[in-house]
């Protein structure tokens, strides 16, 4: 396998495993009462089912997440885009799927006023470990 094409498939797992983790944050965040303290109405179960979409749309990101750290030069500051890369899966959960696929209002206002933060943020831990993951498997 291409050295390139190796890379590619680290992404999609460290995009995986960032999705777990941002689905542990959130269930996290509804265990320990966080969501009710903000009035959000976010629910996340914690079980398989709830976890592959998760999982899954984790690697998928992950997989554009590779066209900022695909080529040689780029291969610095994995961390870094990661947490910049992430602005892009915020903005089509804000601005694409809680309006028009869950109705939930724009920016999933209609959940609570914070929810937009919660999203931003588990957003953000998902860009922090994929990036912290794909430098830790790619190993250079």
């Amino acid at each position: 396998m291409p050295k390139s094409g190796a890379l590619f498939a680290v992404c999609y797992v460290a995009g995986l495993l960032g999705g777990i983790v941002a689905g542990l944050f959130i269930w996290g965040c509804n265990t320990w009462g966080i969501t009710a303290l903000l009035n959000i109405n976010y629910v996340q179960v914690l079980g398989l089912e709830a976890f592959y979409p998760r999982m899954l749309v984790g690697g998928l990101w992950g997989l554009g997440y590779f066209f900022t750290v695909g080529t040689p030069r780029q291969r610095r500051h994995w961390i870094r885009k990661a947490l910049w890369y992430s602005v892009i899966p915020s903005a089509f959960a804000l601005f694409y799927l809680h309006p028009y696929v869950y109705h939930q209002g724009l920016a999933a206002l209609d959940m609570g006023m914070l929810a937009p933060l919660l999203i931003v943020v588990s957003n953000l831990i998902w860009g922090l470990f994929t990036g912290f993951f794909t430098r830790l498997l790619w190993g250079r």
